[in-house]
């Protein structure tokens, strides 16, 4: 069982994120184990007080070191179970190594995360510098906090854990997972993070005049797995050109 423990001071905003679809049935079938522990618990003055000034000046507040390690050190010495290496501790911000789909694929492997909610202005360096395993921002953008992050990296852990999704192969068919090397089945090396899938298609067949392309009706399969290495390729040019060196099409011929 992977365990995520997250340290925010909002505890109650996960309620709902974590109690619906792949995340509700991967916490019953003990797949994952979430909890959310709430910051202010790790403080000892009477206002349970997180945050403070920056120190050189500057608009904004915070997050003090202090009670961010009291958080994290008491999560491990109580998970002492946990191997070292198998354990991580992470800290979301914008100014993180982005979150793709590859260090997804890294976690999953894990039996320990800890996500370290950032807020205000930030969080003293110090937790960065020695106590979190690694940095991670999910996009170059600013939230109002690490709470969302923390959500997306849970969700998007989880979802490639075996067991975790109804059918097995939709994990290896997935955007920035999908190589046409993988073929129909789906088998793929997990270190093979690719680009971006090809269309989908569903019925009805014509809708509003537009028709679904005559070769995914044809039943070739052969025939099939070539458009889709071509759309893929095709839509990872238009949409995502960074990551064509990426692939590498091995389609059958």
């Amino acid at each position: 069982m992977l365990h995520f423990d997250i340290v925010t001071i909002f505890p109650e905003f996960f309620a709902g994120p974590f109690s619906h679809g792949i995340l509700k049935r991967a916490q019953e079938t003990e797949l994952v184990k979430i909890t959310a522990h709430d910051l202010r618990r790790f403080t000892e003055d009477k206002h349970r007080t997180v945050d403070d000034r920056p120190f050189g000046g500057g608009a904004g507040m915070v997050l003090k070191a202090e009670p961010v390690f009291k958080a994290v050190e008491s999560l491990i010495a109580a998970g002492m179970k946990h191997e070292f290496a198998r354990r991580e501790i992470i800290l979301l911000s914008p100014q993180g190594k982005k979150f793709t789909q590859a260090e997804a694929f890294r976690l999953a492997e894990r039996e320990s995360i800890i996500l370290i909610c950032g807020r205000y202005e930030g969080v003293d360096e110090r937790v960065a510098e020695h106590l979190a395993t690694s940095e991670l921002s999910i996009g170059d953008y600013v939230l109002t906090g690490g709470e969302l992050a923390a959500a997306v990296v849970v969700d998007a852990v989880t979802r490639l854990i075996p067991g975790a999704l109804g059918n097995e192969v939709s994990r290896a068919l997935d955007s920035f997972s999908f190589t046409p090397a993988a073929g129909p089945t789906g088998k793929m090396d997990a270190a093979e993070v690719g680009g971006l899938s090809w269309p989908q298609y569903t019925r009805p067949e014509e809708f509003r005049g537009w028709k679904v392309p005559e070769i995914l009706m044809s039943g070739n399969h052969r025939e099939i797995q070539k458009w889709r290495e071509e759309k893929a390729r095709g839509k990872t040019a238009r949409m995502r050109p960074d990551l064509l060196p990426n692939l590498e099409f091995k389609a059958v011929r």
